[in-house]
């Protein structure tokens, strides 16, 4: 089954609204420029919260291919929650996409497996594209091997998941994150399988053969197509290289390098 590759930028806390404007429309023009069709790859772009109604309105008024994404969303739909963000506010803003579970919610806010799994049905529950996030420290990974950390994290987020569910897996070695160390396509080939291997079991071979995998570490447009070249990496889940929009773009044309 054909996969249609997703190149996906986290912004993290960067870019206000202002400069988020500015950011897709000049990511926009690049893409056109170089003659990129839209459709051979789907692009999504994840801003803050604060910038979601801005860049969701652009992307409509421009009719600007990108998919719209948002880094986190509550367990809950409503109520006392304060500074919390329900899916049913981010459905209304068109998000497609949710980034669950990324290293540093895990990290800095002490989020469990369990509260992965319970944003995970949040998220399906407004028909948001939940994006999964998994992956190990180097201390993990030398502890337990390269897979062990990634598989558990993935099997309890799908826990109670419909096996018609649309979803997306993105492993993060959390030791390539940001510090400009990479894995081996062969590492994240070895990792990606095995997380395919999981949503099989989980979900059936039918949900295994559509359900996309991308690889995030460290992407550049450099190395984004030796990754791309595997046969369960989709696509690629990119953190500072999406905030340079030359960057970004040449990472999204990558097709043009690996002749795909």
């Amino acid at each position: 089954m054909a996969r249609t590759p997703l190149i996906a930028g986290n912004w993290k806390m960067n870019l206000d609204h202002l400069q988020a404007v500015a950011f897709v429309q000049k990511l926009h023009w690049t893409l056109k420029d170089a003659g990129h069709e839209a459709g051979s790859v789907e692009v999504a772009v994840f801003p803050p919260f604060t910038d979601l109604r801005t860049v969701q309105t652009l992307l409509d008024a421009d009719k600007i291919p990108f998919a719209l994404g948002a880094q986190d969303l509550s367990t809950h739909d409503s109520g006392a929650y304060t500074g919390e963000i329900s899916g049913a506010f981010l459905a209304k803003l068109a998000c497609r996409y949710v980034l669950i579970g990324h290293s540093e919610r895990r990290e800095y806010h002490h989020e469990s497996d369990e509260i992965v799994a319970a944003k995970v049905q949040a998220a399906l529950k407004h028909e948001l594209v939940p994006v999964i996030c998994v992956g190990e420290t180097l201390e993990q990974r030398e502890a337990s091997g390269p897979t062990a950390v990634a598989v558990a994290q993935l099997q309890a987020a799908l826990e109670g998941v419909p096996a018609d569910a649309d979803i997306v897996v993105a492993y993060e070695p959390v030791w390539a994150i940001g510090t400009g160390q990479v894995a081996s396509p062969e590492q994240a080939q070895e990792v990606c399988v095995a997380l395919r291997e999981v949503i099989a079991d989980k979900l059936g071979a039918d949900a295994a053969a559509r359900t996309r995998v991308l690889y995030g570490g460290s992407v550049k447009s450099g190395n984004v197509a030796s990754f791309l070249r595997e046969p369960d990496v989709d696509g690629a889940l990119v953190g500072g290289a999406s905030l340079v929009a030359d960057e970004f773009a040449a990472i999204i044309r990558y097709q043009k390098h690996v002749g795909v």
